[in-house]
């Protein structure tokens, strides 16, 4: 007989659902509220927030760039007759700027007489009428009912000059040698271009030896002239010594003689060429060739030669010296200037960050004192930068600057050498305004590096210094890199610190030359941010350096995108080494 099998329990027989109460409300819940519990509607949310941003940031961008890119197009030259009511007609020759719709108030306000009109809105034109040095004004507005007779003359020229701003006319005749050349109105031009070019070169020969081999004859002259009261300070102002300083100071001078003889005979023969050219209104002025910089006649101007002007004015604006009180010219030396003084604070900043971070998570006993540095830290981040440049200039300028003079420089008293500001101090207080980010940077990707590497490396015979230097630190080499890349883009763009510290308006000459030692960490220089800050708000002739400042501020965001790509692919190469060794 087969044994019966026994009989479950009831309460065994089925086994509850888990979470019976979820269950049966989540079905409850309609097909939205259950989307809702999931969280998507955030999600989508967060997207269209990071949508939007990245928008304005491009839309901003794209602004800019529209802005600076369409100042180095060249513009047709227009001529019209300009009658406002009450007043006498005039006529005007210019390039059109801008235009603008404005009230009948506003214009009634501006000062011009509209009670005969019944328009509510005119259309008002910006002319850039240049000229400066005849009629005082680049821009003038006219209103576009009060204009007659528009025409765009083919023999109209655009003069650029290295003074005074451009000059718009009509060229009446050239002047070779003293002896007016006779040639047919319409092949005027072209016989002034090839003494243009002539002229043009004869002023590069001319800044050369100024700026290159009288330069470097002054500066040793200089060298010399410490040298000598060096000597005496120290009481080895022998005769030998000195007769050697005075044969060496005669042979410079001898050099700088024939120098100057030569600049001369160059600047004769870069002036002895001239151009009379007639405005719109008839008043006719002379100049010499060696005070132009280029002659147009943008009105005949064909598509290839807009686009071969556009490229020629683009690469001037990067390769040339600043003119006309930064207004106008290049700006290189800015450039430079800003990308020297962002790479010195780079060498700076990331050996301080990172030795830092490694004390403070590797060595130091983790106790209130290393959580209070870290507090420390972290409220650097947030100090306004204008305190570290007021810090900078007391503490580096002031007392380190000075004391290096004292100590090394006593025969340049009393000038200072490193007691004033200058790409040293600029860079060192940049420094110190960026190593925090670097800091916290370096100490999150040490945290992230597992434990039991540091135990292996320590149980196969590494002390700990094999292990930080040849396991830990290739690891964490990739946070290095993005502290450093968060001070790259912060500190090359930071302005009010710099203006104490070593940035001017105009430096005389690069921070790096072929004078001995090359690089002078003790001269001040020029930047993009300040530069920005200068024409746009201090300059004199604001209206023709707007277009400067957007180009500027272009260059200085691709710039410092530049410098930051540089910077992500070779955290990437050193994240893609050591990804192996992490998992």
């Amino acid at each position: 007989m087969a044994p019966s099998k026994p009989q479950q329990s009831s309460e065994y027989k089925t086994s509850p659902a888990p979470f019976p109460l979820l269950q049966s409300s989540s079905l409850a819940l309609s097909p939205f509220k259950q989307w809702v519990q999931k969280g998507t509607p955030w999600i989508w949310f967060n997207a269209g927030a990071v949508a939007i941003c990245l928008l304005m940031v491009l839309g901003l961008l794209g602004f800019i760039a529209v802005k600076g890119a369409a100042h180095f197009w060249p513009k047709d030259i227009m001529s019209l007759v300009y009658e406002e009511p009450g007043k006498d007609a005039k006529a005007l020759l210019g390039e059109v700027q801008s235009r603008e719709t404005i009230s009948r108030q506003r214009l009634q306000e501006s000062g011009v007489d509209v009670s005969n009109s019944n328009q509510e809105f005119f259309q008002r034109l910006q002319l850039k009428v240049g000229n400066r040095d005849i009629t005082g004004l680049d821009f003038v507005w006219v209103v576009d009912d009060f204009t007659q007779k528009k025409n765009y003359p083919l023999d109209a020229v655009m003069i650029e000059r290295r003074e005074w701003g451009n000059f718009y006319g009509f060229i009446e005749q050239i002047i070779q040698d003293g002896q007016p050349i006779a040639a047919p109105m319409d092949d005027l031009l072209v016989q002034l271009q090839p003494l243009l070019q002539r002229a043009n070169q004869l002023q590069d020969q001319i800044h050369d030896i100024e700026v290159g081999d009288m330069g470097r004859i002054n500066y040793q002259l200089e060298q010399l002239r410490l040298k000598q009261k060096r000597l005496q300070l120290d009481g080895q102002n022998t005769p030998q010594n000195l007769a050697q300083i005075a044969q060496q100071q005669q042979q410079l001078e001898q050099q700088y003689t024939e120098l100057h003889q030569q600049l001369s005979q160059l600047s004769a023969q870069a002036e002895r060429d001239q151009v009379t050219v007639k405005t719109i209104s008839g008043v006719s002025k002379t100049f010499s060739l060696a005070k132009l910089v280029a002659v147009y006649q943008p009105n005949t101007f064909s598509g290839w030669q807009k686009i071969g002007f556009y490229f020629s004015k683009l690469a001037e604006f990067v390769s040339e010296q600043p003119r006309e009180a930064n207004t106008e010219g290049g700006i290189f030396p800015a450039i430079f200037g800003t990308v020297v003084m962002v790479l010195l604070m780079s060498m700076l900043v990331t050996p301080f960050g990172v030795i830092a971070a490694v004390y403070l998570h590797e060595y130091a006993k983790q106790g209130l004192l290393t959580r209070i540095v870290r507090i420390s830290v972290n409220n650097l981040a947030g100090v306004p930068s204008i305190v570290y440049g007021v810090f900078g200039l007391g503490f580096f300028v002031y007392f380190l600057g000075g004391s290096l003079d004292q100590l090394f420089y006593p025969e340049a008293q009393p000038a200072p050498v490193f007691g004033t500001p200058g790409l040293l101090w600029a860079s060192l207080t940049l420094a110190l305004l960026t190593v925090p980010v670097v800091i916290v940077s370096t100490e999150e990707g040490l945290s992230r590096i597992p434990k039991s590497l540091r135990e292996g490396s320590l149980a196969l015979g590494a002390t700990q210094f094999e292990t930080l230097c040849r396991v830990v630190l290739p690891m964490a080499s990739s946070a290095m890199m993005t502290g450093l890349i968060l001070a790259i883009a912060r500190a090359a763009g930071e302005v009010a610190p710099l203006m104490l510290v070593g940035v001017v308006k105009l430096a005389p000459s690069l921070p790096i030359d072929l004078n001995a030692p090359f690089i002078h960490l003790d001269r001040k220089l020029m930047h993009l941010g300040f530069h920005i800050y200068d024409v746009g708000f201090q300059s004199p002739n604001v209206e023709a350096a707007r277009p400067l400042v957007y180009a500027t501020a272009f260059l200085l965001v691709s710039i410092i995108a530049t410098l930051n790509l540089s910077a992500v692919m070779l955290r990437n190469r050193l994240r893609e080494k050591y990804k192996n060794l992490e998992n």
